[in-house]
């Protein structure tokens, strides 16, 4: 692999399925399908069985999308024990199979990093975020299992990609592991008109808050829910995004929001409805406790979007002075920056003309492709590259 020109035979794992249902999904698909535009072979290992917001947003069963070679491993479909199941026969496919390098997304799918490693593949390790901090989403078991991952990644893995500075320095810090910092990308979209959320949810233009993500405690909606009920505004808040093994706290929201008739919830979106929710927000708000690299506030500046979000590092650091933040947690704060950005428009409006060019210019998804071929070949990052080691 010393040519720099070689094409690789690339193999990844970790993800659900070729999907929107999550950010892993989202990464996986954008350096998959780019890696092949530019000669290389990459084959994606897929668990089977639903959609994880329920099986009527099943796709037609691929073998090939945009050149990528699609493959489906056996799984236990039980709550625990899917994501142990596929990573075990995705693994144990890539150790056989004729690859030069393994790709592992996520802590608890690195549990099985070994495997390939064990065969002399070449394996690198995606930490999209460190899962064993929520809590209120695992298991003890589960959370064991993925603390095993982790450890497995440092023991194992040639390369730890990590997508935030935090998560680099808790490598440092717990096991004195380098890492690659490489975060996500983006790619600036098309604006659309309301028209098909018009029709299905009564939305107009600048007519609502938007919350777009998985239905999952850390991410804060209870927060945003809360501090939008205590708001004087005619807007709406919309809530998008699918649960993921977190019905009960999708049925605590929607208690929560019940008694107020601006609150809607429109269930997972992808696609055109996807793009129509995130052109015509007047605000995008992400609450969140605890992020990896949040791929949704990406995309809403990409669109154009005036941002609210909590002020963890995550977030803050991809912003920076583009968006407005709150405290992590903070009701109150919360509720007044949303007063604010309601009484306020010409400041929505200021932040909605610098978002996109902002984002679109500091990350972007083909240097992540180069970066990410550079730790496959087992060198430093591209040298082009705007991100530092």
């Amino acid at each position: 692999m010393e040519n720099r020109a070689e094409k690789l035979r690339i193999a990844m794992f970790g993800q659900k399925r070729w999907s929107r249902e999550g950010g892993i999904e989202v990464v996986v698909k954008e350096l998959s399908s780019r890696m092949v535009k530019l000669g290389h072979q990459v084959t994606c290992y897929n668990r089977s069985g639903h959609h994880v917001s329920g099986k009527k947003f099943d796709s037609a069963k691929l073998r090939e999308c945009k050149g990528v070679k699609i493959k489906t491993v056996p799984t236990i479909n039980r709550k625990g024990f899917a994501a142990v199941s596929s990573s075990f026969f995705a693994a144990l496919a890539c150790a056989w199979g004729k690859y030069d390098v393994v790709h592992v997304h996520a802590e608890g799918p690195a549990a099985m990093c070994w495997l390939p490693k064990l065969f002399g593949k070449r394996v690198v390790v995606t930490i999209h975020g460190l899962d064993h901090r929520r809590g209120e989403k695992w298991g003890r078991f589960a959370r064991k299992y993925i603390m095993f991952g982790e450890r497995n990644a440092v023991r194992y893995a040639d390369e730890i990609i990590v997508l935030s500075r935090g998560v680099q320095q808790y490598f440092a810090d717990a096991y004195g592991r380098k890492t690659v910092f490489i975060p996500n990308g983006v790619e600036r979209p098309i604006q659309q008109a309301a028209k098909l959320i018009q029709e299905k949810f009564g939305l107009d233009k600048d007519g609502y808050i938007l919350f777009l993500g998985r239905i999952v405690p850390e991410k804060g909606i209870q927060y945003l829910i809360k501090a939008f009920k205590q708001v004087d505004t005619d807007k709406k808040l919309v809530i998008a995004g699918g649960s993921s093994d977190s019905d009960a706290f999708m049925q605590e929201i929607t208690r929560l929001a019940a008694d107020d008739h601006r609150i809607r919830f429109t269930g997972f979106v992808q696609g055109q409805i996807l793009a129509e929710l995130y052109s015509n927000a007047y605000v995008y708000c992400l609450p969140s406790d605890l992020e990896g690299m949040p791929l949704s506030l990406l995309e809403a500046m990409s669109y154009g979007n005036c941002c609210l979000t909590s002020d963890i590092a995550e977030c803050a650091d991809v912003v920076e002075d583009k968006a407005v933040l709150f405290e992590k947690g903070n009701i109150v704060a919360l509720q007044k920056k949303l007063e604010e950005l309601c009484q306020h428009p010409e400041q929505v409006e200021q932040y909605k003309k610098e978002a996109a060019d902002f984002i679109c210019e500091k990350y972007n998804w083909d240097t992540v492709v180069q970066q990410t071929l550079g730790v496959y070949r087992g060198g430093t990052v591209h040298k082009g590259a705007k991100y530092p080691d």
